[in-house]
């Protein structure tokens, strides 16, 4: 533990994909606010160690391994990465001292986790989708405390450490400018715009129904369409109220403020922030097949709760999405009112109070 009369110091770690690592850069002004002097824990050269160059935050890598419930030639070799990387994690927290570890998941997080555990830091985690993830449920049993965004995972963790919080979301896309979003995309300020956020990884499906969809949804919508890397379509470019874009940085709180209803897939983290923007949303979730099914359950967690409709991706066609996005539009208030009652847009609040209480626990 370290020094109370220091300043206070956190260390945060996960990683793997954005998932893991957006949450905790939407922590760090809070977190900044608070006083405390912030560290990040990741592997050498992973998608969080680009993510986090941008913060001016001190970064240390280590050696990660995945572990994988199905035969692979690198079964044999990612334990004695993950002995490595929990070396490494051990030294650079004795060299920190942090009063607190927090880790978002992934892989690795979890020699960092453990580590921790046995320099006796207290640990607390997020689970971001509805049934916890292996890397986590390594962690589980060292954590303080166990965050997660789904009323259903509560009840999947030990009743001492679970929170129902939802997830951080980066507070900058609650300040989006609708206007310059209409121009930046050459719409019309009196015609409704639907937002596509296909992504890169498995979205092939959304994107190819969205696209043989639109003679049908320009007639009534106008079209912004995220479909990931070298997704473009070249055929389509010159299509009035469609607009195409690979990915979108600091321009997507603007998208987001001209939205008046969102096509999705169903990770966590993003429905989350759909969440706390209060965004009507059509979910198509990764089928089983793409994936471990979490999708699924996130997406019909959602739906229970009012905040979704959802098309399954072997159901998905050109005529079910008009239909299901047209329904959307014209109930869209019914699902603004559901997620106006949820808790969980106060989730950095929420998190960093925890932080607070264990730090001062051990001071």
């Amino acid at each position: 533990m370290a020094d109370s009369s220091a300043a206070k110091k956190i260390v945060l770690t996960g990683g793997g994909t954005a998932g893991h690592v957006t949450p905790n850069i939407a922590l760090l002004p809070r977190l900044k606010e608070l006083g405390y002097e912030i560290s990040y824990i990741g592997s050498y050269d992973g998608i969080e160690k680009k993510l986090i160059t941008d913060f001016d935050i001190p970064y240390y890598g280590i050696a990660t391994g995945k572990f994988r419930r199905y035969l692979d030639v690198k079964n044999l070799t990612d334990p004695f990465r993950v002995i490595k990387g929990f070396g490494e994690a051990r030294k650079y927290l004795k060299k920190i001292n942090p009063d607190i570890v927090f880790s978002k998941g992934g892989f690795v997080s979890v020699p960092v986790v453990r580590a921790a555990a046995t320099l006796h830091i207290p640990c607390m985690i997020h689970e971001s989708d509805m049934t916890p993830g292996l890397a986590n449920k390594m962690c589980i049993p060292v954590a303080e405390k166990v965050c997660c965004n789904f009323p259903e995972t509560v009840t999947m963790l030990p009743a001492s450490k679970a929170v129902l919080t939802g997830s951080p979301i980066r507070e900058e896309l609650t300040k989006g400018d609708r206007i310059a979003a209409l121009d930046m995309c050459g719409f019309t300020a009196n015609k409704p715009v639907i937002l596509v956020i296909g992504g890169s990884l498995g979205a092939a499906s959304v994107n190819q129904a969205v696209r043989e969809a639109l003679p049908m949804l320009l007639d009534d919508f106008q079209v912004v369409h995220i479909c990931g890397r070298e997704k473009i379509d070249n055929m389509l470019l010159h299509t009035a109220g469609y607009m195409q874009f690979e990915y979108v940085k600091s321009e997507l709180k603007d998208i987001f403020a001209m939205a008046d209803v969102v096509i999705s897939r169903a990770g966590a983290n993003s429905i989350c922030e759909l969440l706390a923007l209060k965004k009507p949303n059509l979910l198509v979730p990764l089928s089983a097949n793409s994936s471990r099914g979490d999708q699924i359950l996130n997406a019909r967690s959602f739906e229970s709760q009012g905040y979704s409709l959802v098309i399954n991706d072997d159901d998905l066609s050109p005529e079910l999405l008009v239909e299901k996005v047209t329904e959307l539009y014209f109930t869209r208030q019914t699902f603004i009112e559901a997620m106006g009652r949820s808790h969980q847009p106060g989730s950095i609040s929420t998190i960093t109070g925890l932080i607070e209480e264990i730090v001062k626990k051990q001071q």
